[in-house]
């Protein structure tokens, strides 16, 4: 061990398990589950379970020869607590009296090899800071205050709401000037009310789960039950994510069920063989992440991740869950070279395990908790991403669409000179619209690694690239489909993510850049104001392009519908200059309101507009039964919303 003994919270704790009676146990029924994969609350039965006498200590490692309990409170000696072997079921227990809530240890274990070594528990709660690695008795003690919220979300359909997610990287959000992150109350303090102003409609944090390498940013996991220790104890997350969901703020994690840290102290290898990794070389190493990849064929491997995902969503009450690289879980082939992988067992290169995991979780989360969501970071023409499981789908509520992510960032990206040349990168997207349920994402993989924040990623001087960036944002909250936006986007970032710097802050004292900012405020709100945007978001029929096919003029108009909330029309000017009397179709007659012009003085535009609103004549034009002669601004999208 590397660990320093620390006094023990309880003192003179006593082991008490024997092969006849064996206190505090888990229940037959109990075992029977975890044998069939099928315990949806693995974490009340295994790991650390505080009694009213101590601890008792309950670890699945079917293949070793022995295990014992080594623990602060006995200077590590393990010998002083062996654990016994429940028949058949591959869980070791014992209880020691006099051990409780803060009591650090680890299970040593005598693995299948012969071997020797200790390992941080696998459904711990809480954990040591890095780079220590000890597992922590842990209790929780928060008491909810968001029952309202739980309440209502019990009846809502995410795919008919509203949704605007604003992704944080916790570490890097913010920091004190020493360096030093924030504690989980500091980042409540802070995001709570910085999100709320901004009218996102949901916060989406990188991966909050137990990583030993910060450089991972949450991705390489060793402790799935345990929420991240540098930031405080597990309450602490508990405590934000209740602040959110009082001030109106839903909370989507990140999930990580496609692969696993290499670290020798946790999951890799746990009792001498290779437990949870599948055995299989061309199946169990992922060589582009340096990572193990899960036993999807394993009934007791795949119950412990969809009981976690249960975990996150019941324990925490998170309102859903990204699943990451679900790609890479998908096909035996994904990122393997010919001669590297073996075909299923009819003959095709789909995880047919890994299928049926993803479709277990999406039926049981959706089952135990009304309401939530599930997102794909699915990057494939796989179909049935969002699909029912009855119907052989993968069971998702939403998938991210990367295709549209690719095609408009390429298509901004060039001069407005040339855009007409490219018209068609920005209107394919329809064509697959409504394949599934999607969120459009700008997230951290978009910033980082060389390809440049989002703002200069925009051509042209930095008024033009300003007034790209408000125009871009403005058209993808428009577009059909969720919107997710990597933090920093929202005042214009104009520096590459670093996980080892917090945000350019400081940008905010330049009107340009407060100038993004507001615009974004306010277009939240227009948008979570506008029931036309995410009332029918899975359905092609509220959506109709105005004009899909104005590519000289760097134009893209379209009206989004929903039943019971006035139409919406979008106008979105890519092109360098200003249009005067640009005749706009439009689906009725009468006023109306010009919501949003990212062009706007006040967002530090050049202020051409509509002076607030706009009449529409009698008049088939493009195929509306009305139009109005508008003035579309330069490098920028401008919202109509039709008057009761």
């Amino acid at each position: 061990m590397t660990e320093t003994p620390k006094k023990s919270p309880k003192m003179s704790p006593t082991a008490t398990a024997s092969k006849d009676v064996v206190p505090h146990a888990p229940g037959e029924l109990d075992l029977h589950l975890i044998g069939e994969g099928r315990h949806e609350e693995l974490w009340t039965v295994l790991g650390a379970q505080v009694t009213d006498a101590g601890t008792s200590f309950r670890v699945w490692a079917p293949n070793a020869l022995e295990v014992q309990v080594a623990g602060e409170w006995a200077g590590w000696d393990g010998s002083a607590h062996p654990m016994t072997k429940l028949d058949g079921s591959g869980v070791w227990h014992v209880h020691v009296d006099g051990v409780g809530v803060g009591a650090h240890y680890k299970y040593r274990l005598r693995g299948a090899d012969g071997q020797w070594g200790d390992r941080a528990d696998p459904l711990a709660q809480f954990a040591e800071k890095p780079p220590s690695s000890a597992s922590i008795v842990w209790r929780s003690e928060h008491e909810w205050g968001d029952d309202a919220w739980l309440e209502a979300r019990r009846g809502k359909k995410p795919v008919e709401e509203a949704m605007s997610v604003y992704e944080v990287h916790l570490a890097s959000w913010r920091k004190h000037y020493s360096g030093e992150l924030y504690s989980w109350d500091e980042i409540a303090d802070a995001l709570v009310p910085y999100v709320s102003d901004l009218g996102f409609t949901h916060v989406e944090l990188m991966p909050v789960m137990q990583h030993p390498f910060g450089g991972s940013w949450g991705y390489h996991v060793t402790s799935y039950f345990a929420a991240d220790s540098r930031f405080g104890d597990p309450d602490g997350l508990k405590r934000l994510i209740d602040r959110l969901h009082q001030a109106g703020v839903g909370v989507i994690l990140d999930w990580v069920p496609g692969h696993f840290a290499t670290d020798e102290w946790a999951l890799a290898r746990f009792d001498g063989t290779p437990l949870y990794e599948d055995p299989n070389p061309q199946r169990g190493w992922h060589k582009e992440w340096g990572s193990h990849i899960f036993n999807f064929g394993r009934n007791e491997v795949r119950n412990f991740l969809y009981a976690n995902a249960v975990f996150w969503l019941e324990e925490y009450h998170a309102d859903g869950l990204r699943v990451d690289g679900v790609a890479s879980m998908l096909y035996l082939d994904y990122a393997r070279e010919h001669g590297e992988w073996s075909p299923n067992k009819h003959g095709g290169r789909e995880n047919l395990e890994a299928v049926q995991f993803l479709q277990e979780m999406n039926a049981t989360v959706y089952k135990r908790v009304p309401g939530i969501v599930t997102i794909a970071e699915e990057s494939t023409a796989w179909p049935g991403v969002t699909g029912p499981t009855s119907q052989g789908g993968l069971g998702f509520g939403f998938k991210w669409n990367m295709g549209w992510m690719h095609d408009s960032l390429d298509y901004v990206a060039k001069d407005p000179l040339y855009r007409s040349h490219h018209h068609g990168a920005m209107t394919f997207s329809l064509v697959y619209a409504y394949a599934e349920n999607y969120v459009l994402p700008i997230s951290h993989d978009e910033v980082v690694h060389g390809k440049g924040s989002l703002l200069r990623k925009m051509p042209g001087d930095r008024w033009k690239q300003l007034a790209n960036l408000r125009a871009y944002l403005a058209y993808m909250w428009a577009h059909p489909g969720k919107q997710l936006l990597f933090m920093g986007c929202e005042f214009g970032q104009e520096s590459e993510w670093a996980e080892s710097r917090e945000l350019d802050w400081w940008l905010l004292e330049h009107p340009e850049h407060a100038g993004v900012h507001a615009m974004v405020r306010d277009m939240n709100a227009a948008y979570s104001a506008s029931g036309a945007l995410w009332g029918r978001d899975s359905d092609p029929a509220g959506f109709a392009w105005i004009d899909a096919n104005d590519a000289g003029r760097n134009v893209f108009s379209f009206v989004r519908k929903a039943p019971g909330h006035p139409d919406l029309v979008c106008v979105a000017n890519f092109a360098g200059t200003p249009h005067e009397g640009y005749r706009l179709g439009l689906p009725s007659e009468g006023t109306w309101s010009e919501v949003l012009n990212t062009d706007a003085e006040v967002y530090h535009g050049s202020g051409v507009g509509n002076l607030g609103s706009i009449t529409a004549t009698a008049g088939d034009h493009l195929g509306q039964p009305a139009y109005a002669d508008i003035v579309v601004p330069p490098l920028a999208t401008v919202w109509f919303r039709r008057d009761a």
